[in-house]
């Protein structure tokens, strides 16, 4: 579901709405000051929906709660896309 390597923390599983909660939850769990980056590279653009936003955005509330910066790499697509379409894309810290 999801790997550390060093400062990046990377997602292995879809981000689909039926996943959602498990994931979430795993992310907090594995959030640390420590870890700078989510890498979505195995993510493709049939892996991710609208909850995946919702889950990135907690991730990003949780690391600023501690004071840590995330930025997100590798975004497929069809997720900036649907950023773009909700409006949330400008509030996306992509590297």
């Amino acid at each position: 579901m999801l790997e550390r390597s060093g400062p990046t923390l990377k997602v292995t599983a879809p981000m689909l709405y039926a996943g959602a909660v498990s994931l979430l939850a795993a992310g907090r769990a594995a959030l640390t000051p420590e870890i700078r980056e989510i890498d979505l590279e195995a993510i493709g653009d049939a892996d991710s929906d609208s909850s995946a936003l919702a889950v990135l955005f907690a991730w990003l509330r949780e690391a600023k709660a501690s004071n840590a910066e995330l930025r997100i790499v590798n975004a497929p697509a069809g997720l900036l896309s649907l950023a773009k379409l909700y409006g949330v894309d400008d509030f996306l810290p992509l590297a």
